[in-house]
C-alpha cells in the first residue's frame, strides 16, 4: 500500500478536525527525521496512520483486546485513550493488510511510548505530543527540547505525561514509566 493510499483510507476514518492534527504530525515527523534521522518512508506512514482508530466504538476496540491472542489485556485497567493505539495497529493490519512490524510498533507505541524505542517509534511519539496544534504548555517545552535532542524531547513529553494523569488520579501504562527511566538514565550517561 502506498502513502496516497494511505492519506484515502486515514480521510475517511477521521473527523475533519483529527485530519488537520494528522497532516501536522507527519510535517513535525518530517522535520524530526531530517535532523535526527530513521527511515523516512516508514515514518511518514505510521504519521499518516497512527490515529486510525481514534473514531471507533469504545466497546468494540475493548472487545478486540479481550479476544485478542497479541494485545496486552491489562489495557483494559488503563483508561480507553490507549486503545486506538494499540487496537488501531491490529486493524490495520487486519483490514488495511499493514505488516510492517516498525510502522505497527509506532502506531502501537505513540501514545504510552515503551522501553526500547526505536528512533523512529520516537518521532511518531513525539511528532504527536508536540506539532503545532498542541497549544499547551507541556507540548512547548517538549518541542524546545526537541529541538536539541531527541531523546530531550521524548523525555519532556513521557515526563510531562506521567505528571499530567498523576495529577489527575490517573492510571499510567507500565510501558510509560520503563520509557521514562529508561530514556531519563541514557541522558545521564
Amino acid at each position: 500500500m502506498d502513502e496516497q493510499q494511505a492519506w484515502m483510507f486515514i480521510a475517511e476514518a477521521l473527523k475533519p478536525k483529527r485530519f488537520e492534527h494528522t497532516k501536522r504530525v507527519v510535517e513535525e515527523a518530517e522535520r524530526l527525521q531530517e535532523k535526527f534521522g530513521g527511515d523516512l518512508k516508514r515514518i511518514k506512514y505510521a504519521a499518516i496512520v497512527h490515529d486510525y482508530a481514534k473514531y471507533r466504538d469504545i466497546n468494540q476496540m475493548r472487545e478486540t483486546v479481550r479476544e485478542s491472542a497479541v494485545l496486552p489485556k491489562n489495557l483494559l485497567l488503563y483508561g480507553d485513550e490507549l486503545l486506538h493505539a494499540f487496537v488501531g495497529a491490529e486493524y490495520l493490519r487486519s483490514e488495511q493488510g499493514i505488516t510492517d512490524e516498525l510502522i505497527l510498533d509506532a502506531v502501537r507505541y505513540h501514545t504510552t511510548g515503551r522501553k526500547g524505542m526505536t528512533t523512529e517509534e520516537k518521532i511518531v511519539f513525539l511528532a504527536d505530543y508536540i506539532e503545532p496544534g498542541r497549544t499547551f504548555k507541556e507540548a512547548a517545552e517538549a518541542r524546545e527540547a526537541a529541538a536539541e535532542d531527541l531523546d530531550k524531547g521524548c523525555f519532556k513529553a513521557l515526563k510531562n505525561t506521567i505528571i499530567f494523569l498523576a495529577s489527575e488520579g490517573e492510571s499510567i501504562y507500565p510501558d510509560t514509566f520503563e520509557a521514562y527511566n529508561e530514556i531519563q538514565q541514557n541522558l545521564q550517561r
